[in-house]
């Protein structure tokens, strides 16, 4: 079932549906006949699949049908104004129930769309009369917001609609709310048959064990910030962008204003082009910096989470995480700001620098939704820790460094390996740091031709070098950070010493000849 792009292009109307939304919006229909009038039934479909087009098209169908009125909730104005120019569109008269909404003329209309704090309000105050409202609708019903709400329509139909129906607290799972999941279209699917892009996925290892899980169950962003506001971490990710990013429109999402504020620096400085954005920017400048970031075709925007729901940029070519998450919906949104299509587009590319990759598995894998839903604790208590992600990784040495060292056939050392075998050979620890420098000479030998060559190529070996001693301390664990970071300098100390003494016997061994004077 291929589609021209032209068609993916142009705005979906009422009367031009494709055939996967209709068949979802038989499937609610079909649900909402045989329940009773108080149902609540939630609605799962991908970013980017249409879920605003698809209730939309049910809201006009419904109030066609019925004699009873329909409300629309989100949690953003953004939302708000885009889903009521959704509806309009859909031929549906609808009114803003916002701030500063006059509601005098409420009985001319039969949709209203409302942000859930102000509808709160104007019900608490009884300003709204909603004693005819047969059908509600909510967006990104994953947010437990709504849930406070629901005490108000005990004689409505209930929609909940959301990418991932994974509730944004553990204390309120989903299944407690809603009696039914529907499944829409998959990921994979909608790839497939070229209604979404695919994802090029890139994961870079990052130590996270210093992060703090906060009150929320996600980790704060005091820890978030002290670990990507470090120079380390703002060098590793200028170097992946101009790995796999440079030159494509780049969305970057951080944990924390400040993190994305020193990422907005460090870019600027190397002559980027680039945009900062959050939550205190005014109205004027972030209409200002979104229309800069549509109209720039190397364009990179940094931002905390303000982009991951109500902002649609089809011509993103890149999201980088600069950041980790335990919120699998938190993953899937800010994947999914790059997976619009165009004539032009139909990949883009997804770098991770919070081993969200490893901890949720590919954007677009195979999750089983009706069981997360059913039992959000069993998929959450079989998501692996930090500590035990972070037990898994091998250092790869990046493809430039790698190409110095193109004469040995392998660089790696597996230290936890290493570790084990000395100690079953009744060695003392020290032994494994011994075996890493021994192998660490070696490959910088195998590839000079005189000494100075080789401590050249041992001074490049720092990431590696950390990713070892790290994996030692673990091993032995010991690993305060005054041990591990004397640990780090000694072990450059020893490997230079190595390299001189040894340089000329190990050069023979390897290349069969002296080296020349």
């Amino acid at each position: 079932m291929g589609v021209s792009t032209l068609e993916l292009e142009e705005r979906k109307t009422g009367k031009d549906l494709y055939s996967y939304q209709k068949g979802a919006i038989n499937k609610i229909f079909k649900a909402f006949e045989e329940s009773p009038e108080d149902y609540h039934l939630l609605y799962q479909l991908p970013t980017g699949g249409g879920k605003t087009v698809i209730f939309s098209e049910i809201v006009r169908q419904y109030l066609k049908h019925h004699d009873k009125k329909v409300l629309v909730m989100t949690h953003r104005i953004e939302l708000c104004k885009q889903t009521s120019k959704m509806l309009t569109e859909f031929s549906v008269v609808n009114k803003v129930v916002d701030s500063k909404a006059d509601l005098s003329d409420q009985g001319e209309y039969s949709c209203f769309v409302a942000m859930v704090e102000t509808l709160n309000n104007r019900l608490n105050d009884d300003k709204l009369d909603i004693s005819d409202i047969g059908l509600v609708i909510i967006d990104e019903a994953h947010y437990n917001s709504f849930t406070k709400l629901f005490k108000f329509f005990s004689k409505s139909f209930i929609l909940g609609v959301t990418a991932t129906p994974l509730s944004s607290s553990i204390e309120l799972p989903m299944t407690d709310n809603y009696n039914e999941l529907i499944v829409g279209e998959s990921i994979e699917s909608l790839i497939q048959n070229g209604f979404l892009a695919r994802a090029e996925m890139y994961s870079y290892n990052v130590g996270l064990t210093s992060l703090i899980v906060g009150a929320n169950g996600d980790y704060t962003v005091k820890s978030s910030e002290d670990l990507y506001t470090a120079d380390d971490m703002l060098s590793k990710l200028l170097y992946v962008y101009e790995e796999r990013s440079k030159g494509k429109k780049t969305l970057i999402f951080n944990n924390g204003i400040n993190t994305s504020l020193h990422v907005y620096e460090t870019f600027r400085r190397a002559g980027y082009n680039i945009a900062h954005l959050d939550n205190t920017n005014t109205k004027k400048e972030r209409a200002m910096i979104l229309k800069w970031f549509k109209n720039t075709p190397d364009a990179i925007l940094t931002s905390v989470s303000i982009l991951t729901t109500g902002f649609d940029e089809p011509t993103v070519e890149s999201i980088i995480l600069n950041r980790a998450t335990k919120s699998l919906t938190l993953y899937y949104q800010m994947i999914g700001r790059g997976s619009r299509v165009l004539k032009n587009k139909n990949t883009f590319t997804v770098v991770d620098l919070g081993n969200n990759f490893h901890r949720f598995g590919p954007w677009g894998d195979n999750l089983d939704w009706q069981r997360i839903f059913k039992s959000p604790n069993y998929y959450l208590d079989s998501l692996l820790s930090d500590e035990e992600l972070e037990s898994n990784f091998k250092y790869e040495m990046p493809e430039e460094l790698r190409a110095e060292f193109s004469n040995s056939e392998e660089v790696y050392l597996d230290i936890q390996q290493t570790y084990v075998d000395c100690i079953r050979q009744g060695k003392s620890s020290k032994a494994v740091l011994e075996q890493s420098i021994k192998q660490h000479a070696t490959i910088c030998i195998e590839n000079s031709e005189d000494v100075y060559d080789a401590i050249m190529l041992a001074k490049k070996l720092g990431d590696d070098i950390d990713f070892r001693i790290n994996r030692y301390t673990k091993c032995i664990s010991k690993s305060t950070f005054n041990f591990v970071e004397w640990l780090k300098g000694d072990y450059r100390k020893k490997l230079n010493a190595y390299i001189r003494l040894n340089f000329d016997v190990l050069f023979e061994r390897i290349h069969g000849y002296a080296p020349e004077e």
